[in-house]
């Protein structure tokens, strides 16, 4: 069964640090490249930042800001977002693809998101 869950999102003030997490069913994490994007009102969904066996890959936007990491025990996926601003608002979601991409419909697997709030 693939599962996605995201948790971790909710309210800060600009300038604080979050850290979102993605748990991963055993074979999405194993195999798949597993990315960040987010949604703000109104908004399309961007890419925010990708995990895949060669590297790590990053939104201009966030680079330096965000980052990536994992733990293989848990097959958990953490975006630890520091320096926070209003415009990173956002629901946030992780996701799964056979490939690295930076376009939502390369993904085939969502999780429901959780909600990022920073206020200014």
């Amino acid at each position: 069964q693939v599962q996605l869950v995201e948790s971790g999102g909710r309210f800060v003030q600009a300038g604080g640090s979050l850290r979102l997490s993605c748990a991963a069913s055993e074979h999405i994490f194993s195999n798949d490249v597993l990315g960040w994007f987010r949604q703000a009102p109104g908004k399309e969904r961007e890419f925010v930042a990708a995990m895949g066996r060669k590297g790590l890959y990053y939104a201009d936007s966030v680079k330096g800001r965000f980052t990536l990491s994992s733990n293989n025990a848990t097959n958990t996926v953490y975006l630890r977002m520091n320096s926070l601003k209003p415009e990173d608002t956002a629901v946030y979601f992780c996701a799964a693809s056979p490939f690295v991409t930076t376009t939502p419909a390369g993904y085939l697997y969502w999780g429901q998101g959780t909600q990022v709030t920073v206020s200014s």
